[in-house]
């Protein structure tokens, strides 16, 4: 039996692992696209920033209401609620499970009616 001399390498298998290690590379990796544009703003004396506010209303068994710990009446909850934007503001929700359904509901009608985007009703676990 007679031995082929080795003169050159077969590198098609190596293209083929290679191949199939760069197609699974791609497959598996995450392409991030920034859309941001770098820009440098001005700036101006006149500056203006609204942030949110969170707001706390607590319902006891009593029925008494609490606007971020301080009793007021129902009226007056209703007044602070009206002042307050209903898209940016945030607004939990606490009451007692003595309290009477009724309370609940009137703060929810004022939190509806006025448009709020952002509640929250606090429960524990």
């Amino acid at each position: 039996m007679r031995r082929e001399r080795f003169d050159k390498m077969n590198v098609v298998p190596f293209i083929d692992i290679v191949l199939v290690l760069l197609v699974i590379v791609l497959a598996t990796s995450t392409f991030v696209k920034n859309n941001s544009v770098k820009i440098d703003l001005p700036s101006a004396s006149s500056k203006e920033s609204k942030e949110k506010k969170s707001i706390d209303i607590s319902i006891d068994k009593g029925g008494k209401y609490f606007y971020n710990k301080e009793e007021f009446g129902f009226e007056v909850i209703k007044a602070r609620l009206a002042k307050l934007d209903p898209k940016k503001d945030i607004v939990s929700l606490r009451t007692d499970k003595a309290t009477p359904f009724e309370y609940f509901v009137s703060i929810i009608d004022i939190l509806k009616e006025r448009g709020f985007e952002n509640i929250s009703i606090v429960t524990k676990r």
